[in-house]
This record gives C-alpha cells, structure tokens and sequence, in this order.
C-alpha cells in the first residue's frame, strides 16, 4: 500500500491540476468576455461616430440654408435700393423733360396737324403754337388726277 505522504502528494498533484485547470476555464471565459467587450465597444464607438458625423452634416446643412437665406435678404434689399434709386432718377429725368419740352415749345414754336385724303382732295388742319400765340391753318387741297 500507499504511504500517507504519497498519498498527500497525489492529492496536492491533483489539487494543483484541478486549480491550474479552472485557472485556465476562467481565463478563457474572461478572454471571451473581454473579446464581447471590445466588439460592442466597437460597435458603440461607430454609432456614436455615425450620430455625431450626422448631427455634423445637419449643422452644416442649415448653417449652409442660413447662409442662403442672408444672401437672397441681402440681394433683395440691395435691388430694393438700386430700383428706388432707379425710379427717383427716371422720376427726375421725366420732369426735366417735361420743362424742356415745355421750353423748347414755347421758344421755338410747336406744329400740330392732321390730314384726311379722300379720293381728289387732301383736307389739311395745321395748328402752330409759337409762344402765347396759336396760328391755325385749315386747307383743302385737290388732287390732279391723270385719266
């Protein structure tokens, strides 16, 4: 038979297997559990990466369709500003030709007319207006007709 020390050494051999043993179940079981780990961090780390390269693409956009909205409130006020300017400077030249053409009627002399032409006749009615003083002048006039 055995002796009680080798029977003791057998029995610390078979503890020290035995630990050595659920040593490596629990290594391996924690390796499977950090590789878990690190694929769901992963994971994570890219939709967070998504959410913040979307969330970056809408503060782009709207910064995009603020800035365009500035630029159409900016033309229009621009071409608000140049038409009114426009319409004073067409409303300016209006009166100024209308003094001058009052001018130009009053020192130079105005005619005004109008002609009907019937069939062996021409009607004439002429109006010259040269300063205060109206000339009119109403004529008939015939036709010679080659027959």
């Amino acid at each position: 038979m055995q002796s009680k020390e080798e029977t003791l050494r057998r029995e610390r051999g078979a503890i020290q297997i035995q630990a050595w043993w659920r040593g490596t179940l629990v290594r391996r079981i924690l390796l499977h559990a950090a590789l878990r780990t690190y694929i769901i961090q992963c994971w994570w780390r890219h939709v967070l990466a998504r959410m913040l390269a979307k969330r970056r693409h809408d503060a782009l956009e709207h910064y995009a369709r603020q800035e365009q909205a500035i630029v159409k409130v900016q033309a229009c006020f621009r071409m608000w500003r140049i038409r009114r300017r426009y319409c004073r400077l067409l409303n300016a030249v209006r009166i100024i030709q209308v003094y001058w053409r009052w001018r130009n009627c009053h020192t130079r002399g105005f005619i005004q007319g109008r002609y009907e032409l019937k069939a062996n006749l021409l009607n004439l009615q002429l109006e010259i207006l040269l300063g205060s003083q109206a000339y009119r002048v109403t004529q008939c006039i015939p036709l010679p007709i080659k027959e």
